[in-house]
């Protein structure tokens, strides 16, 4: 039985960014280098990339030989650990690919080992070949030694044709009913998602060299009881829950983004409706849920759980002011509109710097969205009594390196529908 070793690496310039893998696959016997594969994806994260390397090195040894053994050698200690059953796999966009790896050869014919980067020189120089020729608008392709090494070896000169090598993942043991709800588990489907999120990522107008920003996807929390009565509900009231209605919502919610698979982290505000919201959605994607205090709603003091109209019945004066100033305080010693601007600048400074280059779930309410998408534009402070924003619905903010920002998206509820 012939051994191959897969030496494989992935690379992405901005994480996301533009990415590219590159895999060797040599004779453990002699050393002689039988392929080299290598492929620009576009926008990718590194973890996506290096996936994607260690995937097509063992489609290119299954080409060679479908019956040999292989060992396969990375300096990603998350894909080596991961394959090896040591850690979970969380993250909804690793899943599919890895359960994709594991059906390449059957099972105990495929070990993996972690060796440092300095010695992965040669995939790691295949994949920064391919993003150089992504970069240029070209296709990188395999030098004709290692094709007619192919053809000698009884292989093909490509990979993505392999017979028996299904790119589902339904018959995976422990992945199926997670995996099977995620984009990407064909090739053409990773190919979308990798369309997907550089869709999300590109920068649009700003020069090409801008990096990929930090995308901020803007979720306002389910409904809760005092939400289609339309009162006040701020970070000094009762702290409500999510109703029925308002869990369904997240649900929908959490399906759509599971489906889009570009969310890499989730931040919530400490709120039970925010928290509870987060908690679904992150639950469907597989991610944690951070908490960030600068994300809570505005205090209304004295108006929390009241309807407009009843404010306005009762503190006229002070709603009035609150109307007209950015800087009037709600009665009883509430959030001003001005307050909450700084709070949230400095939470969006800090998340920007935490989170660069990545596409990020802000879980929190609707005047933190209005004010984050507001400051964005440029925009008076009296634009937020100009928006509309529905219960579980989503926008979109994009955070430049050079400190612009771009709005993508305002109050999208059509998962809702």
């Amino acid at each position: 039985m012939r051994e191959f070793i897969v030496e494989a690496d992935g690379g992405s310039r901005g994480n996301p960014g533009p990415a590219g893998y590159g895999a060797v696959v040599s004779d453990a016997a002699t050393g002689e280098t039988l392929r080299e594969t290598a492929e620009y994806l576009g926008v990718a994260t590194n973890n996506v990339a290096e996936y994607r390397g260690l995937l097509a090195g063992l489609r290119a040894a299954h080409a060679l030989d479908p019956d040999a053994t292989v060992h396969v050698r990375m300096d990603s200690k998350l894909v080596i650990e991961q394959m090896s059953g040591r850690w979970k796999i969380k993250h909804p966009d690793m899943k599919p690919l890895a359960a994709q790896a594991a059906r390449v050869f059957p099972p105990g014919r495929v070990t993996y080992e972690w060796m440092p980067r300095a010695e992965n020189k040669h995939a790691d120089r295949l994949a920064n070949e391919a993003m150089d020729a992504g970069a240029r608008g070209e296709r990188w392709s395999e030098s004709e030694s290692t094709a007619e090494l192919d053809t000698a070896a009884g292989g093909t000169a490509g990979v993505s044709e392999v017979p028996g090598v299904d790119a589902g993942v339904s018959e995976v043991p422990g992945v199926e009913a997670e995996a099977s709800e995620v984009p990407g588990v064909a090739d053409d489907a990773a190919r979308a998602d990798t369309r997907a999120a550089k869709a999300v990522a590109a920068p649009g107008w700003a020069p090409a060299d801008m990096g990929a920003p930090a995308t901020f996807v803007l979720l306002r929390h389910g409904e809760t009881p005092l939400t289609p009565q339309k009162r006040f509900s701020g970070s000094g009231g009762t702290d409500p829950s999510l109703s029925d209605v308002g869990r369904e919502q997240a649900e929908r919610a959490a399906a759509m983004l599971a489906r889009r698979g570009t969310v890499q982290a989730v931040v919530s505000s400490p709120l039970a409706r925010t928290r509870e919201t987060a908690g679904i959605v992150a639950a469907r994607l597989g991610l944690d849920v951070s908490i960030d205090d600068g994300l809570r709603e505005t205090d209304f003091g004295a108006w929390e759980g009241l309807t407009f109209a009843e404010v306005r019945e009762r503190h006229p004066d002070d709603l009035n002011a609150w109307l007209a100033s950015p800087d009037a305080e709600p009665t009883g010693g509430g959030e001003s509109f001005a307050a909450t601007a700084v709070r949230l600048a400095a939470t969006r400074d800090k998340l920007v710097a935490a989170h660069a280059g990545r596409t990020v779930l802000l879980v929190t309410h609707v005047t933190p969205i209005k004010t984050l998408v507001r400051l964005a534009l440029g925009a008076p402070p009296e634009s937020l009594f100009r928006m509309e924003l529905s219960a579980a619905s989503l926008s979109v903010v994009a955070y430049y390196a050079d400190g612009n920002a771009s709005v993508r998206l305002l109050n999208d509820t059509s998962h809702l529908r």
